[in-house]
């Protein structure tokens, strides 16, 4: 999978390509905290049929480290934007967690640009403005140093377990992606939460929608689905045996739930 830099008005971002030319396109969004290899299964399933875009949100990875406060308007304004400098006119997109969040956004300001919405492990208001705040304000004041206890604190957060038991290869790969994210990125991300709210919003949202819940998720729980899936016209609700990454730790379900939607 060779990434590349693909430079745009809102900066450059390190993007994965998969898939035939021609194909429909979909976009995968990432989780606060890792990077576009987190999608690596679901890629090698969806890009038989589709031209997948994988890209580092801003602030992680390989893409621009801009100062913070971010805001949704400009974390969703970048998916725009990807789109625009590969001349697509119209996308599904899937996020999880903070990049399901962006796909909120999306879908309320920016639904024409989009086949298909999958929001997965979210919520249209996620965790308290005090505790993003606090968070920001510690990876800041610590640096490399507050990544690395996070990293060492993300398996509890992210997986059930069962799984941290069983998978501890990957448990320990996904560490190493929150312990290489830039202080400054991962703090303004977590600004970018602190402010956003979409529950006063997301009924707006007239994209065909399909919500994705971990039944063990103790960050966006099925409740918060599930309250979702009240808000939105016509939304779908799939409840998978994962906690908050449920792509990585039931890829299977996954991938079948969201492969049945976007086709």
């Amino acid at each position: 999978m060779p990434t590349t830099l693909l430079q745009t008005p809102a900066g450059a971002f390190r993007v994965a390509i998969d898939g035939p030319e021609g194909a429909p396109v979909l976009v995968l969004s990432n989780s606060l905290g890792t990077t576009l290899e987190m999608w690596d299964a679901q890629a090698a399933r969806l890009a038989r049929d589709h031209r997948v875009l994988r890209y580092d949100t801003r602030g992680h990875g390989g893409s621009v480290v801009s100062p913070g406060p971010y805001r949704f308007e400009q974390l969703g304004g970048d998916v725009l934007a990807l789109l625009d400098a590969l001349q697509v006119e119209r996308a599904s997109f899937c996020g999880i967690s903070m990049g399901g969040f962006t796909g909120l956004w999306l879908g309320v300001h920016a639904g024409h640009r989009l086949n298909h919405l999958v929001v997965a492990n979210s919520a249209a208001r996620i965790g308290t403005e005090e505790g993003w705040r606090t968070r920001a304000a510690l990876v800041r004041d610590k640096g490399a140093a507050a990544m690395a206890e996070l990293a060492a604190s993300s398996p509890g957060r992210w997986f059930s377990e069962a799984f941290v038991a069983a998978q501890p290869d990957l448990v320990r790969r996904a560490q190493g992606w929150i312990a290489g994210i830039a202080p400054e990125g991962y703090a303004a991300c977590c600004e970018a939460l602190a402010t956003s709210d979409l529950r006063g919003d997301i009924a707006r949202i007239a994209v065909p929608t399909l919500l994705i819940a971990g039944v063990a998720d103790p960050v966006t729980t099925v409740a918060d689905a599930r309250a979702m899936q009240a808000a939105i016209p016509g939304a779908q609700l799939v409840q998978l045996p994962a906690s908050h990454l449920s792509n990585l730790e039931a890829p299977a379900e996954f991938d079948a739930a969201l492969a049945a939607f976007v086709a």
